[in-house]
């Protein structure tokens, strides 16, 4: 029984370097298809100097630096053998909209429809991850484990409760008042208003919800993957 545990360990220890591998390449991947697309999109409105649509370009960056940073925390906090699949397909749908967004930076009507069809699917992904982290939290043996997945399922909660629905919220108020007021928001160029408070909005959370959030839980992280190493 010892012999079988010893064995045990290093193949598991071995799956799960595997899988984050396999995973930082999956989100390093899909978020450099949709740079391709912004960066695609955007020399036009940044050489032709179109700077009513710069915060659009700001906008689009956030979006993937957000995106991607919170996939690199999520991986390295909850990401183990084995393969989640559907948690991965929703990942690469979650991009196919973000590109094609990106494809509409000058098209202000438009990409606030596509934002807002974005943010429903980033929604629908922290749901199905905070099934992911309640599986952690039943395995969790270890005291760092279960403060780090405690700190982890509270903002995940915060996100789909609050966070998540006031974006959803937000990007609709947008679409709805540039479609029934173009002469307001197109014609006299008010929709710029939105894309600025966007940018704002989309810098405090790359602040407080992606780099400070891994800053205050790296030591916890890992703790954590020194417990499961030793399970």
């Amino acid at each position: 029984m010892n012999d079988r545990t010893l064995k045990a360990t290093p193949r598991q220890n071995e799956l799960d370097s595997l899988v984050v591998n396999i995973e930082l390449t999956l989100i390093s991947i899909i978020q450099g298809v949709a740079l391709y697309f912004l960066t695609e999109n955007s020399r036009r409105v940044l050489v032709e100097l179109q700077y009513i649509y710069w915060p659009y370009v700001v906008v689009g960056l956030l979006m993937i630096f957000n995106f991607w940073s919170r996939s690199i925390l999520h991986t390295f906090t909850l990401i183990r053998w084995p393969l989640e699949f559907g948690h991965n397909f929703v990942y690469i749908t979650c991009t196919l909209l973000e590109a094609v967004t990106f494809t509409q930076v000058d098209q202000p009507l438009h990409w606030y429809a596509l934002q807002g069809a974005f943010s429903m699917m980033v929604w629908f992904l922290f749901r199905w991850d905070l099934g992911m982290i309640r599986r952690r939290i039943n395995e969790s043996r270890g005291e760092a484990a279960r403060r780090l997945f405690s700190q982890v399922e509270k903002d995940q909660i915060l996100n789909i409760a609050i966070l998540m629905p006031a974006t959803i919220a937000f990007c609709w108020i947008a679409f709805g008042a540039i479609y029934l007021w173009p002469r307001l928001f197109l014609g006299r160029g008010f929709h710029v208003f939105f894309a600025f408070f966007q940018a704002g909005v989309g810098l405090a959370y790359l602040i407080h919800g992606s780099i400070r959030s891994f800053n205050r839980s790296s030591v916890l992280v890992a703790q954590t993957r020194l417990e499961w190493s030793g399970d």
